[in-house]
């Protein structure tokens, strides 16, 4: 992870001259780097170069540790909105009893309700060799079954005695939650 470069604030900035923002938002003009750190001591605050690039350097009056507090503030709450997806793996056997299909698809509904991707792995074993079909067939229901909450991420495909094949969530549709507002909204009258 690359680490952002420092702000310079007050005794750091090393320029002749800086446009200085007042922490009311006024522009206070063009001044040398004393009289924009006297005009910032005077009123109790920081002087603070927020673009090093422009010419002069733009800095701004303001309280410096506020600054921080508000910016690892917002750092904190883009990561918690964050979701890092997995990929959960299901396996099954192309003669699997019904009640374990159910199972797993039960399993496999949830993880895509999660966000997550799922990977489906279907291993052959012994004379099961002979019948890649029903592998395949077991593959076209699971997707028939999912087709509401998935779409296709890999193909099917076979890998010696093993046949994979990778779901990924479909986006959330943005009408849901209206819908489930106005339900609310006409139960409550």
């Amino acid at each position: 992870m690359t680490k952002a470069p420092e702000v310079r604030v007050n005794e750091r900035i090393r320029v002749p001259q800086v446009r200085v923002i007042a922490d009311d938002g006024e522009q206070a003009g063009v001044l040398t780097v004393r009289e924009a750190l006297a005009l910032a001591q005077s009123r109790g605050l920081d002087l603070v170069e927020v673009s090093p690039t422009a010419r002069p350097p733009v800095c701004r009056i303001m309280d410096y540790g506020k600054f921080k507090y508000e910016q690892n503030r917002r750092a904190r709450k883009a990561r918690k909105k964050q979701h890092v997806t997995h990929v959960k793996e299901i396996k099954m056997r192309p003669k699997i009893d019904e009640h374990d299909y159910g199972f797993k698809m039960d399993h496999a509904r949830q993880f895509l309700t999660a966000r997550d991707k799922v990977k489906f792995t279907i291993t052959f074993r012994g004379r099961e060799m002979a019948h890649p079909e029903h592998g395949h067939k077991l593959i076209q229901r699971i997707i028939a079954e999912l087709v509401e909450q998935a779409s296709v991420e890999t193909p099917a495909r076979a890998e010696g005695r093993m046949l994979t094949m990778v779901l990924m969530p479909k986006p959330p549709k943005g009408g849901v939650k209206v819908e489930a507002k106005e339900t609310a909204g006409e139960a409550a009258h």
